[in-house]
């Protein structure tokens, strides 16, 4: 199914305004981190002071002793208690001098811190963050998802944008021929012509003709078809004809795999990827496994769960064949020939299966675009043909094998 997607327009401030109050709060946050490491004790004059008070007292003792004020002993005990002093004074510069000392090779710090902080932090928001877009609470946020939704183009519009416009004498010469028929069944039977045949402008004249000859007594499955080969004519895009058309589905039967997988699709186009995984999670944990788009959801849930915030990890897939992604990448590390071999045993094993046994509609898809992968491309159109055979009848299924077809560049 496609990956487009669509959604309301975003007001977003000024780029120039966005990084310019940035930088200047980041110049200011800088300039304060630098400052408080820059700055140093002070170193006090008290040690220098003391010292000169500490000569002086010398002085004064060696006075005192010359005019005999003192004894030799008493001058020698006053001498001992101020060097003992003077000792103290010049540890405490010599440790004042060291602070210093550390606090100048502490300079170059912040501006080691400025030059890595800084780059980093810019270049996680590059990559993290929405550069030029304002914040958003998450209640206005989904509004805008659901308007953009509700706004998005129509069936026409889409497949005027796709080249694939409609042909009005088709359209004309359809209404003159299916005015006529009132039996339902010769309408089914139509359809399924047409959409097999790769039809889809038939196929939807058709279908619209059978809702309105079977008007209330159509069913989920009736409508579901009509959204089915909607989106198969706009290239997976999920319209607001087609998205008429799921509703429809859903009102008349809740558990119809196929509407609630589209309308999943929808959501997911859409942004709402909350209401993607609340519409594909009972499919992939509790729905038919072999359906068409039991594989498809398998492949994606994963980051519509992480794109929507939520954890979640998906259910073993049960009974798989064939080379898978997982295979395809442990064959990355073995040689041309080995990678080849092995690649080839699992494409031969799976054909052997599907041939004696048949099995699911993915299997077959995975052995269409396996054969697609080693370049086996006759082969591969072999297997499609008779896939469409083994699936007649059964449109979502087609629907899925002709995807198959048309990415491998087979004849759909």
């Amino acid at each position: 199914m496609s990956g487009r997607t669509y959604g309301g327009s975003k007001q977003a401030m000024s780029g120039g305004l966005f990084w310019a109050v940035a930088a200047a709060l980041a110049a200011l946050v800088a300039s304060v981190l630098i400052g408080a490491l820059r700055r140093s004790p002070v170193a006090g004059a008290a040690p220098n002071a003391d010292l000169s008070v500490y000569r002086d007292q010398l002085a004064e003792v060696d006075r005192d002793l010359e005019r005999g004020t003192i004894g030799p002993d008493e001058a020698a005990r006053l001498r001992a208690e101020i060097g003992k002093r003077v000792l103290d004074a010049d540890r405490a510069r010599s440790a004042e001098a060291k602070v210093a000392g550390a606090g100048s090779r502490l300079a170059t710090v912040p501006a080691l811190i400025v030059a890595v902080t800084l780059p980093g932090a810019l270049a996680a928001y590059w990559a993290l963050g929405a550069p030029g877009y304002p914040d958003m609470a998450l209640q206005p946020r989904l509004a805008a998802l659901d308007a953009g939704i509700a706004g998005r183009p129509s069936q026409e519009a889409e497949l005027q944008t796709l080249g694939r416009a409609r042909i009005p004498a088709l359209d004309e010469r359809l209404a003159a021929e299916l005015a006529q028929v009132t039996d339902p069944e010769m309408l089914r039977s139509r359809f399924r012509t047409a959409f097999e045949a790769g039809k889809p402008q038939e196929a939807i004249r058709v279908q619209e003709r059978l809702l309105a000859v079977l008007g209330d007594k159509a069913g989920s499955v009736d409508h579901a078809n009509l959204a089915l080969v909607l989106v198969a004519e706009a290239g997976g895009y999920v319209s607001p004809e087609a998205e008429a058309a799921l509703r429809a589905s859903l009102q008349a039967d809740m558990s119809n795999e196929l509407a609630r997988y589209l309308v999943g699709e929808m959501f997911l186009q859409g942004g709402r990827f909350d209401q993607a995984f609340r519409f594909w999670r009972p499919l992939l944990e509790g729905g038919t496994p072999d359906a068409p788009w039991t594989a498809s959801i398998r492949e994606r849930i994963g980051d519509v769960a992480e794109l929507a915030g939520i954890r979640y990890a998906p259910p073993e897939a049960a009974g798989q064949n064939g080379p898978t992604a997982e295979d395809m990448a442990a064959a990355g590390d073995m040689s041309p020939e080995d990678r080849q071999a092995m690649i080839e045993g699992m494409v031969a094993q799976l054909s052997d299966r599907l041939a004696t046994e048949g099995g699911s509609v993915e299997d077959w898809n995975r052995l269409i675009r396996s054969l697609a992968v080693l370049e086996r491309l006759p082969e591969a159109q072999t297997i499609y043909d008779e896939a469409k055979t083994k699936f007649e009848g059964r449109p979502a299924e087609l629907s899925f094998l002709r995807l198959a077809a048309v990415e491998s560049g087979l004849n759909p």
